[in-house]
């Protein structure tokens, strides 16, 4: 094995931090989800943070280690789908700093309103995530703002303290299935895992209409996709990261893509057995779960719940029977 990411005393530390802005959240394991699956399945609800989803874990570490090394820095520019952002406005405000968060057009209606409920200066650019973000790394440059990568080393550092509680509650699960966007969900659950010593297999899951990272691991080398069109927007990403692929091509047993019907499905499911809302990145990992259940029958295993907003116009759709088009 290679050298832990993050030494344990590292994501106890990130972990102290999180927790004083936030409390831990839960891991449960659902009857009815058992019975759907053949599994004994622990669902980490990231669903049930401030935000309502895991990115404020790492927007807490970065903020802070910002604030430390960069005290002069008046803001931040980033992009996002929704929930970077929304972590990212919640932390830097209460840090005293700016928020520009870029967006493309047609983002979520819902994540947009939160993101300036939460103190963001939104701006809408470009068809999709890759291009938003390339806009928001330009302006950086000319308007003296600190730009946050979708991958960094105190993103990763926050965001594995999900994967810390719940492998610190469930030390001996099988496998543990991660959505991947950008990467830094992946990334943290093998960097908790590894600091922990621990075996358990990590599994990232895409949509199979924004699958760089599968023909990423198929060719050994960065591939990028012409399109990324799914209602899962967390997974909604062109271009695979470079950092992080570095880790998880390394670290990770597998990747498995999904179809948006798929995603649906584990939406309505998660909602029939436990009364939560998951959006589509959060419903991605039980959707893997369930196509490779007749593998994993009888074993213990983990889901991300990464997140729980999605739009009600889509949620509405989904439980009707329908599956939303971006």
């Amino acid at each position: 094995m290679a050298d832990p990411l993050f030494s344990l005393d590292d994501l106890e530390e990130a972990a102290r931090l999180v927790h004083a802005r936030m409390q831990p959240t839960p891991q449960y394991a659902w009857p009815l989800l058992a019975e759907a699956t053949g599994t004994e399945v622990w669902v980490k609800h990231e669903n049930h943070t401030p935000t309502g989803a895991f990115k404020l874990r790492g927007a807490i570490t970065f903020i802070d280690w910002l604030a430390r090394t960069q005290p002069d820095c008046p803001g931040i520019v980033t992009a996002t789908r929704g929930n970077h952002g929304q972590g990212q406005a919640l932390a830097a405000r209460a840090a005293g700093m700016t928020a520009r968060i870029y967006v493309p057009e047609g983002n979520s209606v819902e994540k947009n309103a939160a993101m300036r409920a939460f103190g963001a200066d939104l701006r809408i650019f470009g068809a999709d995530f890759d291009t938003a973000r390339e806009e928001a790394f330009r302006v950086a440059e000319t308007e003296g703002l600190i730009p946050v990568p979708p991958f960094h080393r105190e993103l990763v550092r926050g965001v594995a303290t999900y994967a810390l509680e719940l492998f610190t509650a469930q030390p001996d699960l099988h496998t543990v299935y991660v959505p991947i966007g950008c990467g830094s969900g992946i990334c943290g659950t093998i960097a908790a895992r590894d600091a922990l010593g621990l075996s358990t297999r990590i599994v990232g899951v895409v949509s199979e209409n924004a699958d760089c990272v599968l023909r990423s691991m198929a060719a050994s080398d960065l591939v990028e996709t012409p399109t990324a069109r799914t209602f899962a927007d967390g997974l909604a990403v062109r271009v695979p990261v470079a950092e992080a692929f570095a880790i998880y091509s390394a670290g990770a047993e597998r990747i498995v893509a999904v179809s948006d019907e798929e995603i649906a499905d584990a939406i309505r499911l998660y909602f029939r057995a436990t009364h939560n809302v998951a959006e589509g990145a959060g419903a991605a990992p039980l959707a893997a779960l369930m196509q490779e259940r007749e593998m994993m029958a009888g074993r213990r295993v983990g889901v991300i719940l990464c997140g729980g907003n999605i739009d009600s116009a889509w949620f509405a759709e989904v439980l009707g029977g329908g599956v939303p088009q971006p």
